[in-house]
């Protein structure tokens, strides 16, 4: 059988420079894993380090993206990887932290200023699937240039994938190769939204109604996940509402949530539950409550707009429920 032959020619940015990707990890043996990623999704490795390095010696330019294998944070590596975080936010970069579930509140505590997209018990196909969806943020299609509709389709595109590269993974064949497909399949877009909740464009509406009683909430949320008993749960994913549908709770109860549980609450991987807080929280529906107790943490709680839409769909609701009684 003739060997397909999927490599790239090297990614460039607008000038004709190539891409290059900074490694920072401990163990040289994860430090050549990530860097024959890189290469799979055909980026260049501008600098390969341990996370202890970045707090000796003179800082050195980070490149376009940022990768980074921090499994389980200790002090040290959560003072580089804050420090790492800081000149990711101030260059420009893209940042990518792949950790543990147990390193998941560390991490996602620690980087407060970088935006960074956090892999949970990644696989090397969600690294390159990551590393191709940066690689379109950062060329052609840089996030702050798209619209609404096309962010949540990247997103939702780049869900599709996800499942893709799982089936992959369990095939046989060459894991650079198996995520090269999926890589590359990060670059079309389709329709697959019509609005958000958000109501930035709405005209002028009365005050606000409140929100529903934490019970309530509670009640449709233990209904959806019942659906799961009888019925394959991928059928029904919906982890941006269900997040929604947490934090309304939440905020009723005037709990704090954090990011691991509200991973849990989203009925899908954490990995793909990071990506949907991240862009909840960019679309202005999600706020980041840092903890004053503990700086090392953070939690994730419903912005007024989002409490204001969510106050308003129920509102709705009820109405519709006097109509039919």
């Amino acid at each position: 059988m003739t060997q397909v032959d999927f490599a790239y020619e090297m990614a460039a940015d607008a000038a004709g420079l190539p891409l290059a990707v900074s490694i920072f990890a401990d163990g040289e043996d994860v430090r050549e894993e990530l860097r024959a990623d890189v290469q799979a999704a055909g980026l260049a490795t501008r600098e390969s380090g341990s996370l202890e390095g970045l707090l000796n010696g003179e800082p050195r330019a980070l490149g376009d993206l940022v990768l980074v294998d921090c499994p389980q944070p200790d002090m040290s590596s959560m003072a580089a990887l804050a420090r790492l975080d800081s000149r990711v936010a101030h260059s420009g970069a893209r940042l990518i932290v792949s950790t543990s579930r147990d390193g998941l509140e560390d991490v996602f505590g620690t980087c407060a200023e970088g935006a960074p997209h956090i892999l949970v018990d990644a696989r090397r196909a969600d690294r390159i699937l990551a590393l191709g969806r940066m690689l379109a943020e950062c060329s052609t299609m840089r996030l702050r240039e798209l619209s609404e509709d096309d962010r949540l389709t990247l997103l939702r595109l780049t869900e599709q994938v996800g499942q893709i590269a799982q089936r992959l993974d369990s095939m046989g064949g060459d894991a650079g190769e198996r995520g090269q497909r999926s890589a590359a399949a990060a670059f079309s877009f389709d329709k697959l939204l019509d609005e958000t909740v958000a109501g930035e464009t709405a005209p002028k509406r009365k005050a606000r109604p409140p929100l529903p009683d934490a019970a309530l909430v509670r009640q449709i949320i233990r209904q959806r996940r019942i659906r799961a008993r009888f019925f394959d749960e991928n059928l029904f994913a919906d982890p941006a509402w269900d997040m929604l549908l947490d934090l309304t709770a939440a905020r009723v109860e005037h709990a704090r949530v954090s990011v691991t549980s509200l991973c849990l609450a989203s009925g899908v991987p954490p990995t793909t539950a990071l990506r949907w807080i991240g862009q909840m929280t960019e679309a202005g529906l999600f706020e980041r409550v840092e903890d004053d107790t503990d700086r090392r943490r953070a939690f994730v709680r419903l912005s007024d707009a989002a409490a204001d839409g969510m106050a308003r769909y129920f509102a709705e609701l009820g109405q519709d429920a006097k109509v039919l009684a």
